[in-house]
């Protein structure tokens, strides 16, 4: 087995005595700083922050590009990027998925690679969402843990561009 860093242990087991989701909290203020934050940095940062609070009220959709067919190009597309150009970060790349934040109308169309760190930081949201709403069930505090590392290592990979070309 691997050994924690036992002060991050320490951490956990107290947020999860008491989950909560403010970002302030120690456990969830180291996990901002290393991993949520860096993995959701991009060039275009007022939709960066967008993403992120989307992500955080649980409102960000992804799906497909290529479902609707684009009957017209709206003015506004050039922030939204396209079917070849990332919204997020700007560069000229073929998107094949296309994120929606909260009730807004506008898709932005993002790379694989924006699409990894995204879906990273999602699960890792959505995994302490379940423990803070005692969702998880068949787990010890050391098997929920290792789950929290293990999401952490899939922010680590995301954010250095480590991501498998078919999610």
């Amino acid at each position: 087995k691997m050994l924690a860093d036992l002060s991050l242990y320490n951490e956990f087991r107290s947020w999860k005595d008491e989950p909560t989701m403010d970002r302030t909290c120690p456990f969830l203020d180291k996990i901002y700083q290393e991993d949520i934050f860096p993995c959701l940095t991009f060039s275009k940062s007022e939709l960066a922050s967008a993403v992120l609070e989307a992500v955080e009220n649980n409102t960000l959709s992804i799906e497909p590009v290529g479902l609707q067919p684009i009957r017209f190009v709206k003015a506004s597309a050039v922030e939204c990027g396209g079917p070849k150009k990332c919204a997020l970060t700007g560069q000229s790349k073929s998107c094949k998925h296309r994120i929606k934040l909260g009730d807004s109308s506008n898709y932005y169309y993002i790379s694989p690679f924006c699409r990894y760190r995204i879906t990273s930081v999602c699960n890792f949201f959505t995994y302490i969402r379940y423990i803070q709403q005692g969702l998880v069930k068949q787990q010890d505090v050391d098997q929920m843990f290792w789950e929290v590392m293990q999401l952490r290592k899939e922010m680590s990979l995301a954010k250095l561009g480590y991501f498998k070309e078919e999610l």
